[in-house]
C-alpha cells in the first residue's frame, strides 16, 4: 500500500517539473489552480492535502483534453455519492485503491468510468518493513542523473531538478449535502509491489508464498502521463493498461523519525546506514540527493504543515538496500545554508 509520502518541491518549482508537450507538440507548464492552498511536506499523510495532476477538460468542458492544471486535493477519495454531511464519517479507508477491485468498488467504479483521472505527485513514498525489532522505513523514488545535482537558474526553460514520482489516481468530487463548496479528494491506486521492493512488504514473506504487498501504481514516462490523464482521447478499457507494476524504482533506508507524520523535516527522507551510528550515508548518489533537496526549497514545509490537516474548508475547493540514487538526496539536502538535518541513531 501506500500510506505515507512526501513532496518537498514548492508551488513555482512544482509547476516547473510537470512540464509537458499538449498535443501540438508545444512545451508547455501545468497552471495552477488555487495554488495558495498547496503546502510542502516531507511528511504527507491520508487526510492531509497534496498535488495531483488532471486533465483541463474536467474543469472547462470546451478546453483540450490535453492540456494539464494542477490542483491540491485531499487525500482519501470521498465519493460524489456519500449522503452523510461530514466525511470523516465514511467507514472504510479511500487512500488506497487496489487495481483488481477498482472496477468492482462502488467508491471508485463511478468515478473512473466518468474518466476521473488523475496523477498524484511525490517526491516518493515512504514503506516499512516488519523486522524483529519492529518496523524500518524506506524511501522510494523515481532514479535520479546528475542533473538534479545542478543548482537551480531563475528563468531556466527546462526543469533539471528532482524527477518527482507520478502514480496514478482517481479522483471524485463532492458536494455536503446542504450544500457549499465541492471538495476534491483522490486515491492512490496500487499493484503488486515490483520485485526490487517485494522484500520490503512483510505481507510477502508467507510460508508457502502469499499475495505480494501492494506499491503504487507508478507512471513512468509523460507518454503514460498523458494517456491516463486524456479521459477524452484514451477511453477506461484502455487506460487501465497502463496499471503495472514497475522495476524503475530506487530506495534506501530512513530514519523512525519519520513514523510520526507531525514530524516534517528533511531528516524523514535522509539516507540511513543500518546499524550504525552514523545517520546519514556518505555515498556519491546519497550526497547529490540530499544537496538537490536543499536546493529545490522555496519554504519550509515544516512552518507550513507542521500537523496532519483535518478535513476542513483548506481542502474545499470552488467547483471552478541495494539499489539508491540517495547521493543525489544528500546534495539537495545540503545547500541553500539550511541547517543540516539532526543526526539520529538508526
Amino acid at each position: 500500500m501506500c500510506g505515507r509520502t512526501a513532496c518537498s518541491l514548492g508551488a513555482e518549482n512544482l509547476r516547473r517539473a510537470c512540464a509537458y508537450r499538449d498535443r501540438r507538440g508545444r512545451r508547455r507548464q501545468p497552471e495552477w489552480i488555487q495554488a495558495e492552498r498547496y503546502r510542502p511536506s516531507y511528511n504527507k499523510g491520508p487526510q492531509s492535502s497534496g498535488p495531483v495532476l488532471l486533465s483541463r477538460r474536467h474543469l472547462q468542458q470546451d478546453a483540450d483534453s490535453s492540456e494539464r492544471v494542477l490542483m491540491d486535493m485531499r487525500w482519501g477519495l470521498v465519493p460524489s455519492w456519500f449522503k452523510k454531511d461530514d466525511p470523516s464519517k465514511m467507514q472504510f479507508n479511500t487512500s488506497n485503491c487496489r487495481s483488481d477491485t477498482m472496477l468492482k468498488k462502488s467508491s471508485y467504479k463511478g468515478a473512473l468510468l466518468k474518466g476521473k483521472r488523475c496523477v498524484v505527485l511525490a517526491d516518493g513514498f515512504y514503506e516499512w518493513q516488519q523486522q524483529s525489532g519492529g518496523k524500518q522505513p524506506y524511501f522510494i523514488y523515481f532514479p535520479q542523473t546528475k542533473d538534479a545535482e545542478a543548482e537551480e537558474k531563475e528563468g531556466d526553460e527546462e526543469w533539471r531538478g528532482w524527477r518527482l514520482l507520478t502514480m496514478a489516481g482517481i479522483f471524485d468530487c463532492w458536494e455536503p449535502p446542504a450544500g457549499g463548496e465541492m471538495l476534491y479528494t483522490y486515491t492512490i491506486i496500487t499493484v503488486d509491489a515490483s520485485k526490487d521492493v517485494s522484500f520490503i512488504h512483510h505481507r510477502q514473506v508467507r510460508a508457502g508464498g502469499g499475495a505480494a504487498g501492494q506499491m503504487p501504481a507508478i507512471l513512468d514516462g509523460d507518454e503514460a502521463i498523458g494517456k491516463w490523464l486524456d479521459f477524452a482521447e484514451v477511453p477506461t478499457q484502455e487506460a487501465v493498461k497502463l496499471i503495472q507494476p514497475t522495476e524503475n524504482i530506487v530506495f534506501h533506508p530512513v530514519s523512525t523519525f519519520v513514523n510520526s507524520v507531525r514530524n516534517n523535516t528533511p531528516e524523514c527522507l535522509a539516507p540511513i546506514e543500518l546499524g550504525a551510528k552514523k545517520e546519514v550515508k556518505d555515498t556519491p548518489s546519497s550526497k547529490v540527493m540530499l544537496g538537490w533537496l536543499k536546493n529545490s526549497q522555496e519554504g519550509s514545509p515544516q512552518k507550513k504543515e507542521n500537523d496532519l490537516p483535518r478535513w476542513t474548508s483548506q481542502f474545499i475547493h470552488s467547483p471552478s538496500p541495494k539499489k539508491t540514487s540517495a547521493g543525489i538526496l544528500q546534495q539537495w539536502l545540503g545547500k541553500e545554508g539550511e541547517p543540516a538535518a539532526k543526526k539520529r541513531k538508526a
